[in-house]
């Protein structure tokens, strides 16, 4: 039996008697530039695996003649990349705030560092843009709890806020409906009363009869005025920044139930210049006190 060879009518090209939907494919060579190309792939590939790591054994792999390893190329790397870190840690751990403002470089690796160390540390409670959320301060403000200050953040950072570090930041509020201190009259007139603290609209007998309650009950934290008082962690009641919220609801829950937010303290996870590089990209993004 001998082949029967088949010649394409239109481009006189024999074909490979492959037929689709009345196509009929053409046996044309490939190309020789293809081809050179094709052959040279498979040589410089078997000259690869002889001179590179490349095939994987029972528990290690052929170093190949040249004894390239990435692994120790990014080990190396990563030495330098600490080494470099080590002297910028050292002087900003020294430096005041003034002093890093004054020197541009260290200035950008603190900033580059606290914003890289944020994003992986802080921003799953704070947001991504340090814009927080309810129970979670917005650090883009000017508003602290704590204190403003380069060296108040610092604490805060460190310690963290009522956890079991003997230095942490630590408030109580009371559960004043929930502990039975208050009533549910008397905790709707306080709730009237903050409001009208923040400016809003309110029923005055209600507010009266509240502010009077809150005399006795909230100013020893929130001062007589509503002003707060940073040593206790006791938020401003007259501005229009809240951290649970602020409607009648809202406040009416924080004064029955209290709350109890609580910040890890970062110095048992983060070497000392991690944290002061936190703190100077919060206090700076935060346009924070002096």
């Amino acid at each position: 039996m001998t082949d029967h060879k088949e010649i394409d009518d239109h481009s006189g090209v024999e074909t490979t008697q492959h037929e689709w939907d009345g196509i009929k494919e053409l046996n044309n060579p490939l190309p020789r530039w293809w081809l050179y190309i094709f052959y040279g792939s498979i040589a410089i590939s078997i000259v690869y695996w002889v001179l590179m790591p490349a095939w994987p054994l029972v528990s290690s792999y052929t170093p190949g003649l040249l004894g390239q390893s990435d692994r120790a190329n990014v080990a190396e790397d990563m030495m330098a990349l600490q080494a470099d870190r080590a002297e910028h840690a050292a002087a900003l751990n020294e430096a005041s705030i003034s002093e890093i403002r004054a020197n541009p470089e260290l200035q950008q690796f603190a900033y580059a560092a606290g914003e890289a160390f944020f994003g992986e540390n802080c921003a799953p409670c704070h947001g991504r843009g340090a814009q927080g959320a309810p129970g979670y301060p917005n650090l883009n403000d000017d508003i602290w709890l704590w204190g403003g200050s380069l060296d108040a953040i610092l604490d805060t950072i460190r310690y963290g806020v009522r956890n079991d570090n003997p230095n942490s930041r630590y408030s109580q509020m009371p559960a004043y409906g929930a502990d039975g201190i208050l009533g549910e009259d008397e905790i709707a007139n306080v709730t009237e009363y903050v409001v009208s603290l923040s400016g809003g609209d309110v029923d005055a007998a209600m507010a009266a009869r509240g502010a009077a309650i809150f005399g006795t009950q909230c100013s020893a934290c929130h001062a007589a005025d509503g002003t707060g008082i940073r040593d206790f962690g006791a938020p401003d009641l007259t501005d229009h920044d809240w951290l649970f919220g602020g409607d009648r609801e809202t406040i009416n829950a924080t004064i029955t139930y209290s709350r109890f937010g609580v910040m890890p303290a970062w110095e048992d996870r983060l070497d000392s210049a991690t944290v002061r590089a936190l703190a100077i990209w919060v206090h700076e993004r935060g346009g924070g006190e002096e």
